[in-house]
């Protein structure tokens, strides 16, 4: 455990995801991986906030959002990050997870990176209404005010500017939390609670995703 969150640097094998992506999709989206692959390398030598927005960017310009049902014939379905380039689209968790494992292999350091589950304050035609979401979040210190990365809002702001988003809790690979501050208790369990995400780590790990 201790091993993973002191790791900075995620090294993908771009050889082995092309090839099990045209094997489950075809080739139609290797286009896709080799430019992801291209920003990602571009990206390390950045500094941090630049690789967030390079990422941030890249991922909600190329993968278009449309729900799970529509994807993957399942009411929520976590897909890995080789799916959702398969895919070429995703919901807010897929857009989320993706860009986690992208700044993993940027350089961003495990420790500064979480996923958060909310309640986002949406328009209908009938009025506001909350909606379940999932937005990625950088910590560039144990106490520092979170930066959001979201689907639904392209600029990156701190979460005090986000008030549209009710946090419930976060996670990542080796702990879950009871909000979304630096200090905030971790989870009893661990992220064990989480079934889909210990189900998203393991068909992550089975593609190369560390």
């Amino acid at each position: 455990m201790l091993a993973s969150a002191v790791s900075v640097v995620a090294a993908y094998d771009f050889d082995r995801l092309q090839q099990q992506l045209k094997a489950r999709f075809g080739p139609t989206r290797i286009a896709l991986l080799r430019d992801w692959h291209e920003m990602l390398e571009g990206s390390k030598p950045l500094t941090e906030n630049a690789k967030l927005k390079k990422v941030n960017d890249f991922i909600n310009r190329h993968i278009a959002f449309e729900d799970d049902m529509s994807i993957w014939n399942q009411s929520d379905y976590w897909a890995t990050p080789l799916e959702t380039i398969g895919q070429g689209r995703g919901d807010c968790e897929d857009f989320a997870i993706f860009k986690y494992y992208s700044l993993r292999n940027a350089g961003v350091s495990l420790t500064k990176l979480r996923l958060i589950y909310v309640k986002a304050r949406l328009s209908g035609p009938n009025g506001p209404y909350l909606q379940s979401h999932m937005v990625l979040a950088y910590y560039a210190t144990p106490n520092a005010e979170p930066l959001v990365l979201d689907s639904l809002v392209g600029e990156i702001k701190p979460a005090s500017q986000r008030s549209d988003l009710q946090p419930i809790f976060s996670f990542n690979s080796d702990a879950i939390w009871n909000g979304v501050a630096g200090n905030a208790a971790q989870g009893y369990g661990g992220t064990a609670q989480l079934s889909r995400w210990q189900d998203l780590l393991q068909r992550a790990r089975n593609e190369g995703f560390d």
